[in-house]
């Protein structure tokens, strides 16, 4: 599967190799081995026959997701399935207004959890409170967005992809296509790691780039706000979103509009692999949102039972950027009907 473009700087594009091989590390250290046949326990390690013999754990994940979207139920996915090998009872909450976030990881600290992974999509309002997650000795993971935050905020470990970088691979392919005029859709104002994904879209772009602002909350309005911007300006030729239901829906708007304009999008969903495959929609660029989840629980799990510090506590373990094209949309399908991608 192809990362990122060729074009960009060969430190960047290294990165995500780099990080696959480090997060394929951490989901082997969680297995069990076998021999000729018969399934070896480790005494030391904790696990037999594929699950943890540790302990049971409590975990809290706590996310910015708004209700409804789908590339959270395959975060949770994949957080739920380590937490079952782990012998982990996972606390799954969410709320996209930040402060009400910070008040879910409060009530995680106050059930004395044995570890919390978290989303720093807006920082600064949940700073105090990891902070006094971290001053109670539970240990926090970082994963999804919060890649600039994390270690000022004192976290173990993060997990995502860099999304300056994937911004910047994305503009960068737009240069290719013949675009022009590029529309960046916002789903959630304020959001760190989606205003990266627009900054970076326009570094790598060599056209235009407009950024518009929409409610990811209510769909009907992120239609009409597009929909009268393509109809009030005929010179986009390329709508970017940040979403995979954004985008769906963006396709309503160009079709609706007549617009010449093409649609690419951040992140994936079963409708958006179908979309891709039938050509409404160019790419997606693919941040693997079910290692994620996945890698957030289980390097707590690790970190209890093994003292092991993903990234070594220096450097975020990189999911992404994986682009998702015609060229390899029909491999990647099987795996979203799985509801894994």
């Amino acid at each position: 599967m192809n990362r990122t473009p060729l074009s960009l700087p060969r430190s960047r594009r290294l990165a995500p190799s780099v990080a696959v091989t480090a997060a394929t590390a951490l989901v082997l250290a969680g297995c069990s081995s076998s021999s000729g046949g018969k399934q070896a326990e480790d005494a030391g390690s904790g696990v037999s026959a594929g699950k943890a013999t540790t302990p049971r754990m409590t975990i809290a994940m706590v996310t910015h997701a708004p209700s409804g979207d789908t590339f959270w139920d395959t975060i949770r996915k994949g957080a739920e399935t380590a937490a079952a090998k782990d012998n982990i009872k996972l606390i799954y909450s969410n709320d996209e207004t930040a402060a009400d976030q910070a008040n879910l990881v409060q009530n995680a600290i106050d059930q004395k959890v044995d570890g919390i992974a978290v989303t720093l999509a807006k920082p600064d309002a949940l700073k105090d409170v990891v902070a006094k997650a971290v001053k109670a000795g539970i240990p926090v993971v970082g994963f999804n967005a919060g890649m600039t935050d994390w270690q000022k905020q004192g976290l173990l470990s993060f997990f995502g992809q860099d999304e300056a970088i994937s911004g910047e691979a994305l503009g960068t392919r737009l240069n290719g296509t013949g675009a022009k005029h590029a529309l960046c859709v916002v789903q959630v104002q304020g959001a760190v790691n989606l205003e990266q994904r627009c900054a970076g879209v326009e570094k790598g772009f060599e056209g235009r780039t407009d950024k518009l602002y929409v409610n990811g909350a209510d769909m009907p309005s992120v239609k009409s706000t597009i929909t009268a911007k393509l109809k009030q300006d005929s010179s986009i030729d390329q709508v970017v979103t940040l979403a995979a239901p954004v985008a769906l829906t963006a396709v309503q708007s160009v079709d609706e509009t007549g617009s010449r304009a093409k649609v690419a999008t951040f992140d994936l969903n079963k409708e958006l692999i179908a979309a891709v495959k039938d050509g409404s929609v160019e790419f997606a660029v693919d941040q693997q949102p079910y290692l994620q989840g996945y890698l957030a629980v289980d390097s707590l799990w690790l970190h209890k039972n093994n003292g092991n510090y993903s990234g070594g506590g220096e450097a975020p373990i990189l999911t992404g950027p994986a682009f998702v094209d015609e060229s390899n949309v029909e491999a990647i399908a099987g795996f979203a009907a799985k509801g894994t991608r």
